[in-house]
């Protein structure tokens, strides 16, 4: 047997390759996954404020350059279980209404050639193997589901509590976030058992106690644990891949390790290294045959990057927030739009609970002007933490390219009146919430820059379609005219909504997964 040659080879293990590689495993084929970095590693820093947000501990070291030419690191962690690892654990659907065209004022938001019902059985799926935990039928907007959710909501701490409580009596729907979570409570309290701990250190932190449901502790390892035909190589770069004589088939996926270069073969080779790596990836594997890049005849390989209009919003509560797990609501009744306003305004939720390093390290000094006397510490015991989501649009100038060796990433905001008119419709609400009214926007959460290095929710860059001239990928996330390439990560997005893209991503895995299955099969 060739050790280097494998039914199926994986590049990334975030949600969209660890999620394959747990279906893949178990149709009994030789798979190999291939992750850049190494296990996280489990230490007292994982629930450090400093450590992770001021001194971006496990975030990329790289630099990459916006289209203005100033250089960021993008908010990338190479880990097995990628992104996931520091990830909130929000996982929603996105509308029905999402996968339809939809208009913004800035233009249009491209209907999905693969419509809500395909996905609703995957979308149920995902959620029953990342232990999500929500309550259908409270938000308005959600879409059709045959099930509920398996695992129970998670309780409101007793701040939330009042929050929720002032929004339904103002008229509006708040609804229990749907988290993928190892979680067994009672009465708000986490039992001896449990994983999770219902502590302050999870959206954005690593989890020292593997309670956060992420692609390494769903997916990755209990495949590995059970199917040996899995292996997992860490610390292996891809650096391209190669193809056949006729370009019509990948015939090498070319590996850095420790220093040297080893080429691996496979009859299926899927790529999820997260839309931005993902189509860096087919650029620098550009040849002869495919002088642009890989499957870009289209010339649209990285181009149409999304990661919505994201802000983190610090609130100061009139009384105390004691809460510890602060993420637990959301609230979508702004999202198609408003009384004053006929477009999509977006998504509210909760976000991590601030802490008093957290809050010294953003510098305040618009904000402080209406607590001039009160420490970090008394701000941070009143915070009340928001995070707002709108839509971006899709457009071909926003992109992620080569220039020589540089990596540059151009991106032109999008539907920004949206976004402001949803932090206005939260200020409106703060008054009525016994909030302060006066809100100010963090900018540190994932101890990166929101506006350009904020890549969390990258999506976009090789987005799938029936027409090879408009898309990079078929219906199933195969390219364009090569064979045996696929790719499952958020890059296939056509458009993104506005709510987090992991569970789309999680349920596309697991619908190519049996599409690749069933092509692997005798």
């Amino acid at each position: 047997m060739n050790d280097e040659h494998y039914d199926v080879i994986i590049v990334g293990s975030g949600p969209g390759g660890g999620t394959m590689a747990w279906r893949l495993a178990q149709t009994g084929k030789r798979i190999l996954l291939l992750e850049r970095g190494d296990y996280l590693p489990r230490e007292r820093e994982n629930w450090d404020t400093q450590a992770v947000f001021m001194d971006a501990r496990y975030q990329a070291k790289e630099l990459w350059y916006s289209s203005d030419g100033n250089s960021f690191h993008p908010g990338l962690h190479y880990f097995v279980g990628g992104n996931s690892k520091v990830y909130g654990g929000v996982l929603l659907r996105l509308r029905a209404q999402d996968f339809d065209e939809i208009r913004h004022p800035d233009g249009i938001s491209p209907g999905w050639p693969v419509k809500y019902d395909a996905f609703e059985p995957y979308y149920q799926a995902a959620e029953e193997l990342y232990h999500v935990h929500g309550l259908r039928g409270e938000d308005p907007t959600e879409p059709p589901s045959k099930k509920p959710y398996a695992y129970p909501p998670l309780t409101h701490e007793p701040r939330i509590q009042e929050l929720f409580d002032g929004l339904k009596r103002e008229g509006h729907h708040p609804f229990h976030l749907p988290v993928g979570i190892l979680l067994d409570e009672q009465d708000g309290h986490a039992l001896p058992h449990s994983p999770c701990i219902r502590c302050n250190a999870f959206d954005g932190y690593p989890c020292l106690t593997n309670g956060k449901a992420d692609a390494q502790i769903i997916c990755v390892d209990p495949a590995l644990k059970a199917h040996d035909n899995l292996t997992l190589r860490t610390n292996s770069k891809v650096m391209r891949l190669t193809t056949d004589s006729n370009g019509a088939r990948i015939s090498g996926v070319e590996v850095l390790s420790d220093d040297r270069t080893t080429t691996f073969t496979a009859d299926i080779v899927v790529v999820a290294c997260g839309a931005l790596s993902s189509a860096l990836l087919m650029l620098r594997s550009g040849n002869n045959d495919h002088p642009n890049g890989l499957a870009n005849s289209s010339g649209l390989v990285g181009r149409n990057y999304m990661r919505h209009n994201n802000t983190t919003i610090l609130a100061i509560s009139q009384t105390p927030n004691p809460t510890r797990f602060q993420k637990t609501l959301g609230l979508n009744d702004f999202y198609f739009g408003a009384d004053d306003w006929d477009f999509p305004l977006g998504h509210i939720q909760m976000v991590g609970k601030s802490d008093g390093t957290q809050i010294h390290g953003e510098g305040l000094p618009g904000f402080l002007q209406w607590f001039p006397n009160k420490p970090f510490e008394w701000l941070a015991q009143h915070s009340i933490d928001f995070w707002l989501t709108s839509e971006d649009l899709p457009l071909p100038q926003n992109r992620i390219f080569y220039d020589g060796d540089r990596v540059n990433l151009d991106l032109t905001p999008t539907n920004l009146e949206a976004h402001r008119r949803l932090k206005q419709k939260l200020r409106d609400l703060s008054g009525k919430l016994n909030v302060h009214p006066h809100l100010f926007e963090r900018s540190l959460y994932l101890g990166k820059d929101v506006p350009i290095g904020g890549t969390a929710h990258q999506a976009g860059t090789l987005r799938f379609g029936t027409d090879p001239k408009q898309s990079v990928l078929d219906l199933n996330c195969k390219a364009h005219g090569i064979d045996n390439l696929y790719v499952t990560d958020a890059s296939f997005f056509p458009s993104i909504g506005a709510v987090n893209p992991t569970l789309t991503i999680i349920a596309n895995a697991l619908r190519v997964g049996d599409h690749i299955a069933e092509r692997l099969s005798p």
